[in-house]
């Protein structure tokens, strides 16, 4: 049987961060339009900001439509699920934000990630997220599975990028700046990255 939650916190947190893999739901307006789900995982990449709200870095890909639904209506659902130890799944409905690497709020946010270079990624934008449902679910049909490690690939393939090739290599690819079905993605030019503080 699910339990809700008030906050982010305790056992659930506890969770929630021991888990090397997540997804993200979110989709636009239009009830014809495109329906996004992403899986999330480069150790690091994760936080849990307070009881209410967690966050985590966008890096580059192939699209932005995390990125374009939230600009336009902020809904989203992760999701967490245990594939070891006891079954296990949790969502937290809410609303997101993306905050760009010209938000006055960007420095404080990614100095909350320790555990990653984002550098090596070619990071995007800090999602921040509010909680608005918490809720777990009994995760009976999730399968076992081991975690063994992050794969090196992505971090290969953009640490080569500065700030003004990765910029370029967004403006090339058809659905970052604009979405799947035309909404606003990813602000271009890219912004630079702020000196770290």
């Amino acid at each position: 049987m699910g339990k809700t939650y008030e906050r982010i916190d305790g056992r659930l947190r506890t969770f929630i961060e021991e888990q090397p893999v997540f997804f993200t739901a979110t989709a636009p307006l239009d009830g014809e339009g495109t329906v996004n789900l992403s899986p999330k995982g480069l150790s690091g990449s994760f936080t849990v900001l307070d009881e209410q709200r967690v966050a985590y870095l966008d890096f580059a890909g192939s699209n932005a439509e995390t990125v374009a639904h939230l600009r336009e209506n902020g809904r989203i659902t992760l999701m967490w699920c245990a594939f070891q130890g006891p079954p296990n799944i949790v969502r937290v409905h809410g609303r997101g934000e993306p905050v760009f690497r010209d938000d006055p709020r960007f420095p404080e946010l990614l100095a909350r990630f320790d555990g990653v270079d984002p550098s090596r990624h070619g990071l995007r934008a800090v999602i921040v997220v509010t909680a608005e449902l918490i809720r777990d679910t009994c995760g009976y049909g999730v399968p076992f599975m081991s975690y063994d490690e992050d794969r090196p690939l992505h971090g290969q393939r953009f640490a080569r990028e500065d700030d003004a090739s990765l910029s370029a290599y967004f403006e090339k690819k058809e659905h970052v700046a604009t979405s799947i079905d035309g909404l606003p993605g990813l602000p271009l030019p890219l912004p630079v990255m702020p000196p770290a503080s």
